[in-house]
């Protein structure tokens, strides 16, 4: 299985810190953010992961180099100087992560400016669907959720459909398995949307897991663990210092 890192934001809400790094590569514990991801990927056999990029490129290469102090190989899917959102990224990736013996083999992607203990061996190498969405608690940043786990394990959006069963609204984590197959009709979903026709195209990932949730194609699980989303300079701090007291 191949990994995606999305690592091209430019972390506005972490400013003054990201003007001169991005925020991927922020320290939290003696050692950058997405390193935390390279290691347990390496730790579960991923082999091979791509790392998108814009805001501040040149510091990922120079940063991580070919990924082989890890046992990987990194490759850079460079986007240009502006990110282009989460789905463009995805499908910008995406010659990268296809396995040329099965093209439809499904690949691990997670956000680079997130921390989780979740155990990644835990996550299906084939989901059932078209993707596999850890979720998480709503924390207090993000009250509403994002979506609705239903007590049969899929995902439905929220709040515009009422899950079967007992269904809780949760927060996607920003980690899942996702087959090719999602991006086919990328274009019907995201229609003329500003950036859709721009080159490579700018969209996000959100409405097209929207769409296959509605046609079942989606499903996830509950993560009852730690979870950050390193969005600002006090959820860094707050990070860093929990971290480095369980190492005491």
């Amino acid at each position: 299985m191949k990994a995606l890192i999305f690592a091209a934001g430019k972390g506005e809400r972490m400013r003054p810190l990201t003007e001169r790094t991005p925020k991927p590569l922020l320290h939290v514990a003696g050692k950058p953010l997405i390193v935390w991801h390279l290691e347990k990927l390496a730790g579960i056999g991923v082999r091979e992961v791509v790392i998108n990029t814009a805001w501040l490129a040149e510091q990922f290469p120079a940063t991580l180099g070919d990924g082989s102090r890890w046992g990987l190989r990194l490759h850079y899917s460079h986007e240009g100087a502006e990110p282009i959102e989460t789905g463009g990224g995805m499908l910008h990736a995406l010659p990268l992560l296809r396995d040329g013996k099965n093209p439809d083999a499904a690949f691990l992607a997670v956000n680079g400016d997130i921390w989780c203990d979740y155990d990644f061996t835990r996550l299906p190498r084939e989901p059932t669907g078209v993707a596999h969405l850890l979720m998480v608690d709503n924390p207090p940043q993000h009250p509403r959720g994002d979506f609705t786990l239903a007590s049969d394990g899929r995902l439905f959006p929220h709040p515009d459909a009422v899950a079967p069963g007992a269904g809780h609204v949760l927060t996607f984590s920003g980690i899942g398995v996702y087959r090719p197959a999602l991006l086919d009709d990328w274009r019907s979903v995201i229609g003329d949307a500003a950036g859709a026709r721009e080159d490579p195209p700018r969209f996000k990932l959100a409405p097209l897991l929207r769409a296959a949730m509605a046609a079942g194609e989606i499903t996830g699980e509950r993560h009852a663990g730690a979870w950050t989303d390193v969005g600002t300079p006090q959820r860094l701090a707050e990070l860093d210092a929990r971290l480095r007291g369980d190492r005491q």
